[in-house]
């Protein structure tokens, strides 16, 4: 067997004898990012879905694990970049030649969330989460347990192999043109003979219940859930999806079963809307038959109990089908409308949107005035809803309540009991409507804290000094920035500042998630351009040029931001003349952004920028590349005009703004124009070394993207 000298490899390497070759070259080249070459694995789906406002949306699913993303219309580009064929940097200057613009970030997330879903050829492993297990084993039913201690619901994963086997074992005739009109048929006879039994009031909800007739509404009331669930579920294996799990829980106080059917988002919208409607259909055709029965044998002992749980059906129905609620009647509205996130833009517009609107007094559109409609209407449906829950509970359970509360101590405490299991869901609900007041209160002492405490400056001045920007900065300045910095909570949802705003601070993001969004007109459609964590900064170059803010930031995380405001910076400004290159650099960040190539880079990615790259004149007549050289540089001009000259005929003439060369980027081919100055020209370049350590480094950024596409759908 020979052996290898690694340590000659080594010391060959160190002295640059060996180059590539050696152990250090070669694991450069093994780990370099920049030449990862994703490709979505062979059984993933891709569906586009058209969107009443903006521009659409797609799905996104990974069959193995039943994990669905919900993407922007426009990442289809990407995605069908994604054949194994192209690095990650080709994807970025195939996609740039398309859109000009350099989308390192949306690339590289997009990626890096792909990746770690599973949707990539190649498999992500979870090494972090591999030793916390391995640290701290627990068995899966103490995992359900716990589960169960913080939601009070419990989750199966065999529910698509039972349904499927009741599928055909007999319920697929119910989807058959024939027993489906016997059905619809039973539903609305039974209607008709609920209505005669009311009008003649043959029978009371409120009436004592013999004990035999309380158990027995017992039973139906779960097997009407069960039903509806199951109505859902059929429908989705139908349809050839999965159901990725099953479960029961307490919902608004009731029993409820669940069938989370995310797998449904990839069919159609018209068999979405079927799916939602299978569940209230199930019911209409059970409260159809009890009414029938009923009617048909009023003297029986349990026609009374057939009437109640009628009753409870048609409530049951009403309740899922009012659109106010995340309950069947929304989905079907928001697949009839085409706004798949109807009621969080409803809540975000009332809780951010209202009030800075009101305030600046600006104009109401169409959008706005039915996001505030539906928002007031949900508001009040949820408090409807709690109502219809008090009387789900008394009309199943009043007789009990009042026997057990008046059979002594034992049975008042089992009373007791029952209770503080079924108002449990309400007291989480109480206690997370406290929790986020306590939010506010803590976000209130924080600011008043952090006047007080040392710890908060430090933390704020480390994390401003290690911005590329301020990397000059003395100890003294610095110190007198962190005394002046404000400490801000942002909620979910909630802006920082919108596109058009004032610029009046800069932010350093503390904790949580942000994204940047560039708003397009009225529609409130916008496109995420870059995310936004911790370390990282943000509408510095706005105080610089004290242009409108060009894009939206908001919170899809709760997040907290130190805060600079315009004085401080400017006096910042005033402390940093000592440091010569500090303003320059300043401007020729904003000199950077402003290229249409660049407009999506955050702050220190421009500063990185500028650092690989360099500033660079010619004067008119000089020739910036020749036809048939080899291609070393990608060049972005800042003012002046080139005239492209293709066989020593000028073919164009591009000015500020316009780029050339970004096929070097890529590889080393000839030229195939010269470029000649026709006026005096400056232009930024970068050769193609500086552009793959761009590249890397963002790659190596390891930042956890928590895309708010991940969609998750429970009947």
């Amino acid at each position: 067997m020979s052996s290898v000298d690694v340590y000659g490899l080594v010391g060959d390497d160190l002295d640059g004898a060996n180059g590539a070759g050696g152990v250090w070259g070669r694991l450069a080249q093994l780990v370099d990012p920049t030449t990862f070459r994703p490709k979505l694995a062979d059984d993933i789906e891709i569906r586009l879905f058209e969107q009443r406002w903006g521009e659409g949306y797609l799905m996104i699913a990974n069959p193995r694990d039943l994990l669905h993303y919900r993407l922007a219309a426009s990442d289809l580009g990407l995605l069908e970049m994604m054949d194994g064929t192209r690095t990650v940097k080709e994807i970025v200057i195939e996609r740039f030649e398309g859109s000009g613009e350099i989308e390192l970030t949306a690339v590289i997330d997009l990626v890096r969330q792909l990746y770690q879903g599973n949707f990539l050829e190649q498999r992500f492993v979870d090494v972090p989460s591999m030793v916390t297990r391995a640290m701290d084993p627990i068995t899966e039913r103490r995992r359900k347990a716990r589960q169960f201690g913080r939601t009070l619901s419990i989750e199966w994963e065999g529910a698509d192999r039972l349904v499927r086997w009741l599928y055909d074992h007999g319920l697929k005739w119910a989807f058959r043109p024939a027993v489906l009109t016997a059905l619809v048929a039973a539903s609305l006879i039974g209607l008709g003979f609920f209505v005669d039994l009311l009008r003649n009031q043959r029978f009371s909800v409120a009436g004592e219940s013999l004990a035999i007739g309380f158990i027995v509404l017992i039973i139906l009331d779960y097997l009407m859930v069960f039903c509806h669930e199951l109505g859902h579920a059929l429908v989705i294996v139908h349809n050839d999806r999965r159901i990725r799990s099953a479960g029961f829980q307490i919902y608004f106080g009731s029993p409820a079963f669940f069938v989370e059917s995310s797998d449904s988002l990839m069919t159609d919208r018209r068999q979405q809307i079927i799916a939602s409607f299978a569940g209230p259909f199930a019911q209409l055709v059970l409260a159809g038959v009890a009414s029938i029965i009923a009617w048909s044998y009023p003297d029986w002992i349990l026609s009374e109990t057939m009437y109640k749980f009628a009753v409870l059906n048609y409530l049951v129905v009403i309740m899922n089908l009012i659109p106010l609620l995340e309950l069947d009647g929304y989905y079907i509205l928001a697949d009839l409308i085409e706004v798949p996130d109807l009621r969080e833009r409803s809540l975000t517009f009332m809780r951010r949107d209202l009030i800075h609107k009101v305030v600046t007094r600006d104009r109401f559109n169409k959008r706005d005035f039915g996001l505030l409609a539906y928002g007031i209407l949900g508001i009040a449906f949820t408090i409807f809803s709690l109502w219809t829950a008090y009387y789900y509970w008394q009309t199943v359970f009043g007789d009990l309540v009042s026997r057990l509360w008046a059979g002594g101590l034992q049975t008042r405490v089992l009373l007791l009991v029952l209770a503080a299991f079924i108002a449990a869901p309400l007291l989480r609900g109480l206690v997370k409507l406290l929790n986020a007041a306590g939010r506010q209160i803590r976000s209130v002492w924080r600011r008043i804290e952090f006047r007080l405490q040392t710890k908060w400056r430090v933390e704020a001045s480390e994390l401003i000094d290690a911005l590329p920007m301020f990397e000059d900065i003395s100890v003294d300045a610095l110190n007198d920035l962190a005394g002046r910095v404000r400490l801000r909570s942002i909620a979910v949802g909630q802006p920082v500042f919108r596109q058009g705003d004032r610029p009046d601070a800069f932010y350093v993001v503390r904790s949580g998630q942000l994204e940047v969004v560039e708003e397009e007109g009225d529609t409130g459609a916008g496109r995420q351009i870059r995310m936004l964590t911790r370390g990282e900064s943000f509408g510095e170059l706005g105080l610089v040029t004290g242009a409108p803010r060009a894009a939206t930031i908001r919170a899809i995380k709760d997040a907290q931001v130190f805060e600079i405001d315009k004085g401080t910076f400017d006096h910042l400004l005033a402390d940093m003349v000592h440091v010569p290159d500090f303003e320059p650099t300043l401007q020729q960040l904003v000199e950077l952004r402003k290229l249409g190539c660049f407009s999506t880079f955050g702050t220190e990615q421009l500063a990185e920028l500028l650092a690989r790259g360099t500033w660079v004149q010619f004067a008119p007549g000089s020739e910036v590349m020749r036809q048939g050289d080899v291609g070393d540089a990608f060049y972005a001009i800042s003012s002046g005009q080139v005239d492209i000259v293709r066989d020593g005929a000028v073919v164009n003439t591009i000015g500020q703004g316009a780029h050339f060369g970004e096929i070097a980027l890529l590889m080393d081919v000839p030229r195939t124009a010269t470029v000649v100055a026709r006026t005096p020209v400056r232009a930024f370049r970068i050769d193609r070394d500086g552009f793959d350590r761009l590249v890397a480094n963002v790659l190596r950024r390891g930042t956890e993207v928590s895309y708010a596409v991940t969609e998750e759908l429970s009947h």
